[in-house]
């Protein structure tokens, strides 16, 4: 399929082989694809290329919304779609997309024609998660509604080190087709994340001055383990639910007691 919409695609990357050929195939009705990695070890930067995308490889990190906004700052369309590597747009997402930013055919340039812009500046997309091959309806899931597809002159991303957001200047409104996300495929997989994002965390409110206690890591993650197999029925989504409130539970657990020692690492 030719591209036919004014869309930027852009995808932050890190030893993403696996999963890039098929999230750069799901976006092939996009104007251009831009991936800006880091420092990947694998073949994500060769294959990127091999398959059409302008890559940018930056000399350091300085967390995921920095390099997001990197991302953004290096798009030429008059819109931007915010994607993961291991997340895939579906032919339903695909024709809310193309029918939002008015690109229904072939040679129609997308998005606002006039120099006061469009009426709707960012769109909100709901994505789909799975957890090791299941897909997650419960326990905090879903519904997720991320805002991912922006009018690149009115958007921007915070600075946060993890767990960062795309803004808009200007109304905002929701996509029909989910997106999908393959997050956590295998027991591997769960286990890195956990860590990475424990760490990423604790740094980030290390870095506020803040300083938890073992008992309070264990209440906060006893209170999300709760909270995501009963309070939001987790437990409806059998032992992939389970397994995936006491994972998050983990995470939570260690965000709050490393804070103690990123802390004392600081001051010795």
């Amino acid at each position: 399929m030719s591209p036919t919409a004014d869309l930027s695609a852009i995808v932050i990357t890190h030893n993403e082989q696996k999963n890039l050929a098929d999230c750069i195939a799901s976006l092939a009705f996009c104007r251009e694809i831009i991936v800006v990695d880091y420092a990947s070890t694998d073949e994500t930067v060769t294959l990127a290329r091999s398959l059409g995308c302008k890559v940018i490889q930056t000399p350091d990190w300085l967390g995921f919304g920095v390099q997001k906004q990197r991302a953004l700052l290096a798009a030429s369309c008059s819109w931007v779609l915010s994607i993961d590597a291991d997340e895939r747009v579906t032919p339903q997402l695909q024709t809310a997309i193309l029918g939002a930013l008015g690109a229904s055919g072939p040679g129609r340039q997308a998005g606002p024609d006039n120099a006061s812009g469009p009426s709707i500046f960012g769109y909100q997309i709901n994505r789909q998660s799975f957890f090791l091959g299941h897909p997650m309806r419960f326990g905090g899931w879903s519904p997720d509604w991320i805002l991912r597809l922006a009018y690149r002159q009115a958007a921007y991303f915070d600075s946060a080190l993890v767990h960062e957001s795309l803004w808009v200047n200007g109304p905002k409104a929701r996509l029909a087709g989910p997106l999908l996300h393959y997050s956590y495929p295998t027991i591997e997989d769960v286990l890195r994340k956990q860590v990475t994002y424990a760490l990423l965390g604790a740094t980030k409110r290390s870095e506020k001055g803040r300083s938890h206690g073992v008992w309070v890591a264990l209440a906060a993650g006893l209170a999300v383990f709760i909270r995501s197999l009963i309070l939001q029925l987790g437990f409806l989504d059998g032992r992939y639910g389970l397994l995936a409130a006491a994972a998050r539970a983990q995470e939570t657990f260690w965000k709050y007691a490393a804070t103690r020692y990123l802390s004392t690492s600081k001051c010795s």
